[in-house]
């Protein structure tokens, strides 16, 4: 290897010691190599395949209609060596393999791999791994056309042992895309041309269409161009890598643009190591790689193509391997395979009977992702989806691919699972995905299997699932709050229907409506109570479907998000829960504004009108409410978008499990319950204001009592005003000791509630205590026959009772003004 061309990695020679996936090793010219390692685990390729449709490198890959598709016979899997590694430099034990950091290599990650930070000249560049190219830190000026952009560039390679940066290529800051794409034309500097567009592209996240556009446009001509040389070719290579980070709209002419670059790459892969006249050659960049190989037809049964695991996702040279002698799949023990193709030729000897021996030209690229491949079939948001193109170019007809074979690992997203897979290969013709003539595989060890029975460029469209962290059971405080809440509210419920409703008392008609929204209150809370205790765990959980990743049939996929069809028991929760959450705060509202109409005017009634009002605003508000919320946000195939998975609530967090102004958490219930608490709280302020100033009992001279009373009125009125809700609010905007502390405090203060209405509203009042002491007296006079015991037993109870009697008569003196107000 030489400075002159860096960019040719040629294939180790058959004497390589197993040293792990990762070490370097001297790289030569040789012919016909095989990569081999010990200690394998094997994946048994069928015997039977259908046969291969021959594609030309040169033309787009299409397949016609009649191609029949592989039978696969089961994988036989050994286990993964567990052998102990003692990973140095924050290197990774996998499987009994180290995965090392991507600037050192070796079986334990203690070789170098980068070049270290170096000054050249007038630049300075930063430390670089070997086989990537390193961007000065000086920039062009402002005022110049290219201003921000890098003034140089080098290339990091690894010769005689030691990784160093190749002589520095200026920048003309004056250049444009534009200019470039003119200058193609004329017999120009072509190198100087590449390495422009190198620099121009190396900030992809500023790219926009037109230049995604003409730099695919310039980088197609220069890998075309007769007059290329390695360096040309490297430099188009590593811009088309740069083009694969941008992130453009959707544009026709970029599509086609880029698209048009996967057919040259096909053919760049073919022909680049008779170019060279080299048996292997190989460019390696972040985001692709072109891997070109010349073998003997009669020396081989298979060649496998594989791109190992590393730290991180990027490709680097001492990762991608080749086997150009392989009778099956094989993953060994020595690497970990992210990404793999396996090419079976005929068993037959009719070649290898000849005199001549034919050879056959092999061409993999490998892409990072499929921004080149844009599909209208499948929605990709936030998988990676690795394309890998296999070309063969052979002299005999013979020696056309009997079966092809891939794996590929799916990259991780955190908090999801591999739900399903489905394997394709690019229509050139459709411009998208296809499943003709492919079909699946098992998966084992996390890779995804598939087969095809021809070449082209082929992927692993695969959709994952969320990993839910479903609600815990609710715990004994919870419990226990709510339990004792149920029973308040019933008690009080019953009681307040059978002396406001059915009991004819004076003035009963002119405290309907204040009746009617205190009961409204009692309901809506009760139901909501009851609704919240059984049915907020979800029941219907996605994570309890099964996973269909085994399933063989080879359907393509239309997303990357599997989510499960709503079942509709715990959507038909969450929207009760707002239903009826929603009503208990609009009755709320309700109830405190004619508390102070009636007050603050000294009436005894309100308008007749007022009744079917107050019933609209109760029910009917918090109605269209839950139907705006369900009709904007709610779809039967994603119902996610609507409510939460964990439990049956309104959906509140983005993916990255932040809270989202967005979803209907934060505008159908936060925005409106926050809004209503603060009317709440003025209304409260306002009553007791006016309640205060009307009572001569709470400005008499026994301040002792008129304290109490006044407190009585203002916790009473909070209570039943749901003010203890905005502790809700104190819980979202803390964090820490702060957050735990809001959290108790409001676990507490909310599942009580309706034990605090029982106490505060019924428990308090006289008449109630009577009619619990009645009830009591009856029934403790009911004739039991104890014998002896009897008389005994009816004396202690008149004896009680006198003493009961004497406690109401004392308590008769301190009754609260709410009592009669509320």
């Amino acid at each position: 290897m030489t400075e002159q061309m860096p960019t040719t990695y040629y294939a180790p020679t058959n004497t390589t010691s197993n040293t792990g996936p990762y070490t370097n090793t001297t790289l030569t010219p040789t012919a016909n190599t095989t990569v081999t390692h010990e200690n394998t685990t094997t994946y048994t390729s069928p015997d039977t395949a259908s046969p291969i449709i021959p594609t030309s490198a040169a033309k787009p890959h299409t397949i016609p209609s009649t191609t029949t598709t592989t039978t696969t016979s089961p994988t036989t899997v050994t286990p993964l060596s567990t052998t102990f590694l003692n990973c140095s430099n924050g290197g990774k034990n996998l499987d009994g393999v180290c995965i090392c950091p991507d600037e050192l290599t070796g079986e334990t990650c203690s070789k170098n791999n980068s070049c270290k930070k170096q000054t050249l000249g007038q630049f300075t560049f930063n430390s670089t791994l070997s086989g990537r190219f390193a961007y000065s830190n000086e920039k062009c000026e402002v005022g110049t056309s290219s201003a921000g952009k890098p003034r140089a560039l080098t290339r990091c390679f690894f010769m005689n042992g030691s990784a160093n940066f190749s002589h520095p290529q200026i920048f003309q800051c004056n250049l444009t895309l534009s200019d470039i794409q003119q200058n193609l034309t004329s017999p120009a500097d072509l190198e100087m041309l590449a390495t422009s567009t190198q620099i121009l592209t190396s900030n992809p996240e500023e790219l926009t269409a037109e230049n995604v556009t003409a730099a695919a446009e310039i980088a197609n001509t220069l890998l075309l161009s007769a007059n290329a040389t390695e360096n040309v070719r490297v430099a188009a290579v590593a811009t088309v890598s740069q083009l694969l980070n941008a992130t453009v709209p959707d544009d026709t002419k970029a599509k086609n643009a880029t698209l048009g670059l996967t057919v040259t790459l096909d053919q760049l892969s073919v022909n680049l190591s008779l170019n060279l006249n080299a048996s292997q050659s190989q460019i390696v960049q972040p985001n692709l790689v072109v891997q070109s190989a010349q073998i003997s037809a009669a020396g081989t049964q298979g060649v496998q193509f594989t791109s190992l695991k590393g730290d991180s996702d990027s490709f680097i040279a001492n990762r991608i391997q080749l086997n150009t002698n392989a009778t099956q799949v094989v993953v060994g023990n020595g690497f970990v395979a992210d990404a793999l193709i396996y090419i079976q030729f005929p068993k037959g000897e009719g070649v290898r009977g000849r005199q001549t021996d034919p050879n056959l030209s092999l061409g993999f690229v490998l892409y990072q992702n499929d921004r080149f491949f844009r599909s209208k079939l499948y929605m990709r948001r936030r998988a990676t989806i690795r394309v890998l193109s296999a070309s063969v170019r052979g002299q005999e007809p013979n020696m056309v691919p009997q079966h092809v074979e891939m794996l590929f690992r799916p990259i991780d997203i955190n908090g999801t699972s591999l739900y399903d897979f489905s394997c394709v290969f690019w229509n050139y013709i459709q411009k998208d995905w296809s499943t003709s003539g492919c079909s699946k595989g098992n998966t084992s060890d996390g890779l995804m299997r598939c087969f095809c029975n021809h070449t082209t460029n082929f992927a692993a469209l695969w959709s994952y699932r969320e990993n839910y962290e479903y609600a815990k059971a609710l715990d004994v405080i919870s419990i226990v709050g709510l339990s004792l809440s149920i029973l308040g509210l019933v008690v009080t419920i019953i009681y307040h229907i059978k002396e406001n409703f059915f009991r004819n008392t004076h003035g009963q008609q002119s405290n309907l409506n204040s009746k009617l929204a205190l009961l409204c209150i009692y309901l809506s809370l009760l139901a909501f109570i009851i609704t919240f205790l059984s049915g907020v765990q979800n029941s219907s959980r996605q994570n309890d479907t099964k996973v269909q990743g085994d399933d063989l049939t080879n359907d393509l996929l239309n997303s990357d998000e599997h989510i499960e069809p709503d079942r509709g028991s715990c959507t038909a929760v969450a929207a009760l829960l707002h239903f009826l959450l929603m009503a208990t705060f609009m009755w709320n509202s309700v109830y405190s504004t004619q508390l102070v109409l009636l007050v603050r005017s000294m009436r005894r009634s309100l308008p007749t009108h007022w009744t079917p009002l107050s019933v609209t605003l109760g029910w009917g508000v918090p109605g269209c409410f839950m139907v705006i919320t369900l009709a904007v946000s709610y779809r039967v195939d994603n119902p996610l978008g609507y409510r939460q998975e964990e439990f049956c609530w309104l959906a509140a967090l983005d993916k990255k499990q932040q809270f989202n102004f967005g979803k209907p958490m934060f505008w159908a219930f936060l925005l409106p319950i926050g809004l209503i608490l603060i009317y709440n709280i003025v209304l409260l302020v306002l009553t007791s204001m006016a309640t205060c100033k009307v009572d001569t009992r709470l400005t008499s001279s026994n301040k002792k009592s008129s304290l109490r009373s006044r407190f009585l009125i203002s916790l009473s009125l909070a209570v039943l005003l749901g003010l203890s809700w905005t502790l809700g609010y104190f819980t979202l905007l803390n964090s820490g000791k702060a957050y735990q502390f809001f959290s108790i405090l409001f676990c507490i203060c909310t599942t009580t509630q309706g034990l605090q209405i029982f106490i505060l509203f019924t428990a308090r009042k006289r008449a109630f205590r009577a009619t619990i002491s009645r009830s009591m007296q009856y029934i403790s006079s009911v004739n039991i026959p104890l014998n002896s015991r009897q008389y005994n037993l009816q004396r202690k109870w008149k004896n009680c009772n006198m003493n009961q009697s004497k406690t109401y008569k004392d308590l008769s003196d301190i009754e609260v003004t709410t009592s009669k107000t509320l």
